[in-house]
């Protein structure tokens, strides 16, 4: 699920750069000009929900990683979560390209905490490989886990913010030059998913070694890291959620910044965004909804750089994507009617009950598929 997640990050990333390269304009300019006033409020709307949907693992992960360090109470962990990334934030005054460096080093610590991770647990190289390119979903609920990993991969709000970031570069206004910013952009996007790749292997394979349990819950995760571990590599772990805790935070507030100017025209404050954003993330919610909210920017992704005379040598990536877009939507709407009907099917509420939680839910589900089905139609 990594593997296929990160090669469709990369194939939808090359198209929204492609798309802003050759048109000069980003995806938000487009869903702007394009949908009328209800579907671009529609879409904002989605687009907000999944901002702050991915910011929930952000504050969760923090607040571990302080924990494990430093045994603070929950509270102050919390506000520590969302001061940090302000403070960090305030490097944007110095430019882009400082805050990018920044984010680069977060990575980098992130691989590095993950890989000494990997030494010390050892994990059978051949069950690395094997799960590598040889997906297989077993037991209860592993369909809905491959869902969320394949939201938290490739994630719609993402797409929006890497159409916009890539009008921040200078691009010769020549054929030649299109074509060349349109490579450029495909491997500089290739080696930043190769390396997100690396970490993603080395997270998996630390916690598939080390997290054989069931019972593996927030409250006994550091003493079960301590033992099994050491001492060191706890603090690792710690080191290794705080700093991708910061890079997804930094680039979470760029993203609804830019999404909030682009459908509402509106202009806020970033350390506002951050703390709005924030103060909704410490409510519970699934991540898993990221998936759900992905064809919407994805069917718009593609409509216009379908549309796009010139792109159109990039028809085989238009095609491919249309294949990967409509089998993640045949997942969602698998995973909606299979998980709710079994939840009818085995739960204890009265039958009353679970009549009223039909009329709520149905329609639901029915209003989901008729906008994606209107997205993509229209």
């Amino acid at each position: 699920v990594v593997l296929i997640g990160l090669v469709f990050a990369l194939i939808i990333q090359s198209l929204a750069a492609n798309l802003v390269v050759s048109t000069g304009k980003h995806l938000l300019e487009f869903c702007k000009a394009e949908y009328p006033r209800m579907v671009k409020n529609y879409l904002w709307i989605l687009a907000e929900i999944a901002v702050i949907a991915a910011d929930i693992p952000k504050v969760i992960g923090t607040a571990f990683g302080l924990n494990i360090l430093f045994n603070i109470p929950v509270w102050v962990r919390v506000l520590l979560t969302g001061l940090s990334t302000l403070l960090l934030l305030g490097l944007q005054r110095y430019g882009v390209r400082k805050l990018e460096m920044l984010i680069a080093v977060l990575v980098f610590v992130i691989a590095r905490c993950f890989f000494r991770e990997m030494s010390y647990v050892k994990p059978p190289a051949s069950g690395v490989v094997n799960g590598m390119f040889v997906p297989k979903l077993n037991g209860q609920g592993a369909t809905g886990d491959a869902i969320a990993l394949l939201g938290a991969i490739a994630m719609s709000h993402n797409i929006f913010l890497h159409s916009t970031l890539v009008l921040s570069r200078k691009v010769p206004n020549s054929v030649r030059g299109v074509n060349d910013a349109c490579r450029y952009f495909l491997i500089e996007s290739g080696i930043a998913l190769f390396v997100a790749f690396l970490i993603d292997v080395a997270v998996v394979s630390v916690f598939a070694t080390v997290c054989t349990a069931d019972n593996i819950s927030s409250a006994n995760q550091k003493p079960k890291l301590k033992n099994v571990l050491g001492k060191s590599s706890k603090a690792l772990y710690a080191v290794a959620l705080l700093a991708s805790g910061k890079s997804s935070s930094i680039t979470g507030t760029y993203t609804g910044q830019f999404i909030m100017q682009g459908f509402l025209n509106l202009h806020m404050k970033k350390w506002v965004r951050n703390i709005m954003t924030r103060c909704i993330a410490i409510t519970p919610s699934l991540i898993m909804i990221l998936s759900f909210e992905l064809p919407f920017a994805l069917i718009s992704l593609i409509k216009f750089s379908s549309s796009s005379t010139k792109i159109m040598s990039y028809f085989s990536v238009i095609v491919i994507s249309w294949i990967l877009g409509i089998g993640i939507i045949r997942i969602n709407v698998y995973y909606l009617i299979t998980s709710f009907v079994d939840w009818l099917v085995h739960n204890d509420v009265p039958k009353l009950g679970n009549v009223f939680i039909g009329i709520v839910v149905l329609p639901s589900m029915a209003i989901y598929i008729i906008a994606v089905i209107h997205l993509t139609c229209r």
